[in-house]
């Protein structure tokens, strides 16, 4: 028989074993249907409540509805995957650079303050404004906690979109975010379309769906994520990877970068190639 140290290491492997079992049995386990949504709020509730979740904002949680038009946008992101050009024609790329420009001209105050604080020039601003949004005439209209709800439960991206869930409940329950909150597919919102993790984190402090206070937290963001004042923002110079954190995908980041110096013109820190 075993005796001593040896007894005790085992002993305490089995009761990590039975730990690990339970902690598995009480999280909300992710699916891939509507049919398990109910059941799946009312088991992150409960952990929810565990990280401090106020009654406000899961009961806010709780009458969250599984969204359908989110799943079906999730997985009908088809423009990522086409050609720089191909990805510009199909998202207006020259109308966005000729109001771009308009915007430069007409707001100079507004885009030489916010450079001047953050050091990101007028460009990537207006091209990541114009693509999130049209300049924000087209800000969604999709239920925000719903839509975050339903990507955390969905298993395709289960653990990024919980930690935006946990954001969104976060944003409730400070009075920032409310329950009828609406915004586009994915859970963004506002002018930029920001990320409730990213209002966290990013956000100056203003309303998102204020384009002044939207550009502003935009900035911020580039800014947290290495911007240099006066550095080229092209593909291998030192602030494209700022834009590669705004969106994952490739081809959405080429095109910023090219709009963002059609904007910015010859006297751009990133009009040379």
């Amino acid at each position: 028989m075993l005796v001593g140290r040896q007894s005790k290491i085992i002993a305490f492997v089995a009761l990590a074993t039975l730990m690990g079992i339970a902690n598995t049995a009480d999280a909300a386990q992710c699916g891939s249907t509507a049919t398990g949504f109910e059941a799946w709020k009312r088991q992150f509730a409960t952990e929810a409540r565990g990280r401090g979740a106020s009654t406000t904002a899961v009961a806010a949680l709780m009458g969250a509805t599984y969204a359908t038009a989110t799943i079906a946008a999730d997985r009908g992101q088809r423009s990522f995957r086409l050609s720089l050009d191909q990805f510009l024609a199909k998202r207006g790329g020259p109308t966005i650079t000729a109001r771009g420009r308009a915007l430069k001209q007409s707001q100079a105050a507004l885009f030489a303050s916010l450079e001047q604080r953050y050091g990101v020039p007028p460009g990537p601003l207006l091209a990541i404004w114009g693509m999130e949004t049209a300049f924000g005439t087209q800000r969604g209209n999709q239920n925000t906690l719903s839509a975050v709800a339903t990507l955390a439960y969905d298993c395709r991206r289960s653990a990024f979109f919980t930690e935006q869930l946990y954001a969104t409940l976060t944003l409730i329950d400070r009075g920032i975010l409310s329950a009828g909150t609406r915004g586009s597919m994915h859970g963004e919102i506002g002018q930029t379309q920001f990320l409730p993790k990213s209002i966290l984190n990013y956000g100056t402090g203003g309303d998102l769906n204020n384009a002044a206070d939207a550009l502003a937290s935009t900035a911020n963001f580039l800014k947290a994520h290495g911007w240099r004042a006066g550095a080229g923002y092209q593909p291998g110079e030192p602030n494209f990877s700022a834009i590669q954190a705004w969106n994952a995908a490739p081809v959405y980041q080429r095109a910023i970068a090219l709009i963002g110096r059609q904007i910015d013109g010859p006297e751009g820190p990133s009009a040379r190639r």
